[in-house]
C-alpha cells in the first residue's frame, strides 16, 4: 500500500494548526479561568485566615482586657475594703477621744466640785468652830479669842526649833521687804505689842514688823520674812482631821477583794490624834 505523504503532511499540519488553535482559544482561557479562580480561592482563604487571626486576637485582646478589669476590680474592691476599715478605725479612735476626753472633763469637773464642795466644808467649818471656840473661850477663859490666839502664837514662836530660828533669822537680815505679820483678824493693841516683845526676844534683835489683816488664814497667825515663815491657825487643826476623815472615807469605799462590793469596816475605838501644834 502506498502512502501519500502529502495527505499525511496536511493531516499533521492540520492537528498542529487544531492543537494551536485549541491551545491559544481553548486551553489558555482554561487555564487563565483556573489560576484566577485559584488565586481567588487563595485569596478567599487567605482572607479568611487572616480574620481568623484576627478574630482570634481580638478574642485574646478581650480576655486579657476582662482579666486586667477584673484585677483592676478586685484592687478597687481590697482598696475600698482597706480605706474603709482605716475611715472606721479612725471614726472610732475618735470616738473613743471624744468619749476619753469627755470622761476626763466630767471627772475633772466633779473633782472641782468636789475640792470646791470641800473648801466651801473646810470654810464653813473653820467659821463654825471658829465661832464656836470664840465664845467658848470667852466665857470659860475670861479673854477673847484674838488675844488667846496670840498667846497660842507666841508660844508657837518661843518653840521654835534652833534650826527654823536661825534660818528665819537671817531672812529677817537678808529680806528686802519689812518682815509682816498676818492674822485672819485686828489683833488687839495689847496683843501686837507682845507679840512684837516676843518677836524681838527670841531673835535679839529689835525688829520692826508690819501688822496685817488677812482673813483667808482663817483663825491663825502668820510672821513673813524673805520668803521663811512662822505661822499657826485652826486650819492646821482642821487640815489634820479632814486628812484622818479622808483616809476613813478612802478606806470605807475600799471593794472588797473577792466579791467587789464596798464594805465598810467594823467601828474601832480609836485614840484621840495628836493635835498639830
Amino acid at each position: 500500500m502506498l502512502i501519500d505523504w502529502f495527505t499525511v503532511g496536511a493531516q499533521a499540519l492540520n492537528f498542529l494548526i487544531l492543537v494551536w488553535l485549541m491551545k491559544r482559544f481553548l486551553y489558555q482561557p482554561i487555564l487563565h479561568a483556573i489560576d484566577a479562580r485559584e488565586k481567588r480561592i487563595a485569596a478567599k482563604l487567605a482572607d479568611a485566615a487572616a480574620k481568623k487571626t484576627e478574630a482570634k486576637n481580638e478574642r485574646d485582646e478581650f480576655l486579657h482586657k476582662n482579666d486586667q478589669f477584673d484585677q483592676q476590680r478586685a484592687a478597687l474592691l481590697t482598696k475600698a475594703t482597706e480605706e474603709a476599715k482605716t475611715e472606721r478605725q479612725r471614726l472610732f479612735d475618735e470616738a473613743r477621744k471624744a468619749a476619753d476626753a469627755l470622761s476626763a472633763k466630767r471627772r475633772e469637773t466633779l473633782l472641782s466640785d468636789a475640792r470646791n464642795l470641800s473648801k466651801t466644808i473646810s470654810r464653813k467649818t473653820q467659821d463654825e468652830v471658829f465661832a464656836i471656840a470664840r465664845k467658848a473661850l470667852t466665857d470659860l477663859a475670861g479673854a477673847s479669842l484674838e488675844e488667846r490666839i496670840g498667846e497660842v502664837f507666841i508660844d508657837r514662836l518661843r518653840a521654835v526649833s534652833d534650826e527654823a530660828k536661825a534660818a528665819f533669822a537671817k531672812a529677817l537680815k537678808t529680806a528686802s521687804e519689812q518682815a509682816s505679820l498676818r492674822s485672819a483678824f485686828d489683833l488687839p493693841e495689847g496683843s501686837q505689842t507682845k507679840i512684837q516683845k516676843a518677836i524681838n526676844e527670841t531673835f535679839s534683835a529689835d525688829i520692826h514688823v508690819r501688822f496685817e489683816t488677812a482673813p483667808d488664814l482663817v483663825s491663825g497667825v502668820e510672821l513673813n520674812a524673805g520668803g521663811q515663815k512662822i505661822a499657826w491657825t485652826i486650819a492646821d487643826y482642821l487640815t489634820a482631821l479632814e486628812r484622818s476623815v479622808g483616809e476613813l472615807l478612802q478606806k470605807n469605799d475600799q471593794p472588797d477583794a473577792k466579791t467587789g462590793v464596798k464594805v465598810k469596816p467594823e467601828p474601832k475605838q480609836s485614840k484621840s490624834a495628836a493635835t498639830p501644834q
